[in-house]
């Protein structure tokens, strides 16, 4: 297999139309493996809160048909992204920002809605629309745009640094209203690792952390429950049964996998025992039911895709397309850093954020900005493949 992937310019017209010899299907294979590996566990994780509305004349596969619904919207909206081009998200880069802190502040108003505590939602009639998941998308984007834009002076300029990290404080402090600190931790952590990519010095980079790591210290220690939740993280077994009871599950279900695992649906602790088994903590369940290699291999999965992104990231550098590059950059570190909290937390080696699984958990609008999220690493890899520019991509 080759890793590089080839330059092209257009020889022809038809060369336009998005045929099938332009895309990374290493990537589009390793996506609908995890996809399918996702769909059979949130059927096996959630059969047995879907057990109720089976009762009463539901559907055991409740959460199941759900997420499958949520797929094919993602693959629709994503076929239609798939068709725009890049250029184009770059121009209105600022437009999406203005969407993103209008949306957070939507849902922490009375128009939101609240659940378990947390007002995350916009509730649509038909659809509960999760305002961190657009956040996700759009400030990647932003990002990007401001990084090609002002790419020497946030090389040269520590002031070239202000403007993407105020932006961003914004959004984190909007985020921590509702409260969400996982997306928080993950947008700023996504963030620094894309002004690294671009080129600022690592000592530039380490200050922000701090500072970055300091705040967050800060709103950890002003709220009752996140600082339980830091000490829980530590020694989860000294109150196994009340503060601890989430963490020791997941725990015991990993445990209880062993090498090969009890059999897939044959989980203990998915009964009722392991709280958001098939949302944060669906990666217990999977390795309870499918033991130690499958649950190496899916980690595995996740680091391929994550070589591969990264791969079409470089060819489009390469060939100084840099908001194309730093999309997919920016989508990479976002999707790899959001798997390796979500393993983290199921492994209890990272404090519980509350972030779901790509492409694996159960969660419609996850899903669907994963979905989207993909299509444009295509659009990436399809325009760089073709050497194409602005005005090309336009016809």
């Amino acid at each position: 297999m080759s890793h590089a992937i080839p330059v092209q310019r257009k020889q022809s017209r038809p060369d336009y139309k998005l045929g099938t010899g332009y895309y990374d299907w290493w990537l589009i294979g390793c996506v609908a493996v995890l996809i399918g590996i996702g769909l059979v566990m949130v059927s096996s994780a959630s059969i047995s809160i879907a057990d109720p509305l089976g009762k009463e004349g539901g559907s055991r596969l409740y959460y199941f048909w759900r997420q499958v619904v949520a797929l094919g919207i993602g693959l629709s909206v994503g076929g239609f992204v798939l068709r725009i081009p890049l250029y184009i998200l770059k121009q209105f880069r600022y437009l999406f920002l203005l969407i993103t802190v209008v949306l957070l502040i939507v849902v922490i108003s009375p128009l939101g809605k609240e659940v378990n505590g947390a007002a995350r939602w916009v509730d649509l009639g038909v659809y509960d629309l999760q305002a961190s998941e657009i956040a996700k998308l759009l400030m990647v984007i932003y990002l990007a745009g401001y990084m090609e834009q002002h790419l020497e002076k946030v090389r040269t300029h520590f002031s070239g640094l202000y403007n993407p990290i105020i932006v961003m404080t914004v959004i984190c402090g909007l985020l921590l209203s509702e409260p969400d600190f996982g997306t928080s931790v993950l947008l700023f952590a996504t963030m620094l690792g894309l002004l690294f990519i671009g080129g600022i010095p690592l000592l530039r980079i380490l200050m922000w952390g701090l500072v970055a790591v300091g705040a967050l210290a800060v709103a950890a220690v002003m709220s009752p429950y996140r600082m339980q939740r830091l000490l829980t993280f530590m020694d989860p077994w000294s109150d196994p049964y009340h503060t601890g009871f989430q963490l020791t599950q997941a725990l015991i279900a990993i445990g209880r996998g062993e090498w090969f695992g009890v059999g897939l649906g044959n989980s203990v602790q998915k009964l009722f025992y392991l709280p958001e088994a098939h949302t944060d903590f669906i990666f217990s369940v999977f390795a309870e039911e499918q033991g130690l290699f499958a649950s190496l291999g899916l980690i595995a999965l996740f680091m391929f895709f994550i070589w591969r992104v990264f791969q079409i990231a470089a060819q489009a550098e390469k060939g100084g397309r840099f908001f194309p590059a730093y999309l997919a950059y920016g989508f990479g570190l976002l999707m790899g850093m959001q798997a390796f909290f979500n393993l983290g937390v199921n492994m209890g080696v990272l404090p519980t954020k509350g972030l779901t699984l790509p492409f694996i958990s159960y969660g419609g609008n996850s899903l669907i900005m994963m979905c989207v999220a993909t299509a444009l690493i295509l659009r990436v890899d399809y325009e760089t493949r073709l050497g194409l520019d602005d005005e090309e991509a336009e016809a």
